[in-house]
């Protein structure tokens, strides 16, 4: 799948996920259950890739 966002929206995009990777980090560290918290990891490093690619994807429009 290919998404194309303007530099702005990319930037809204990061800002919402790093908001959300903030929260995600403070709901694993008050999680007990062990699954809840092993599925709450999953998705944490599933939301660090996505970041990472946008971070990339915003630099490289940056240079366009």
């Amino acid at each position: 799948m290919d998404l194309t966002l303007t530099s702005d929206e990319i930037e809204l995009l990061a800002g919402i996920l790093e908001q959300r990777h903030r929260e995600l980090i403070k709901e694993i560290a008050h999680t007990d259950h062990h699954e809840f918290r092993k599925s709450l990891r999953r998705n944490e490093r599933m939301l660090e890739s996505i970041l990472t690619r946008l971070r990339e994807a915003e630099v490289e429009e940056l240079r366009a």
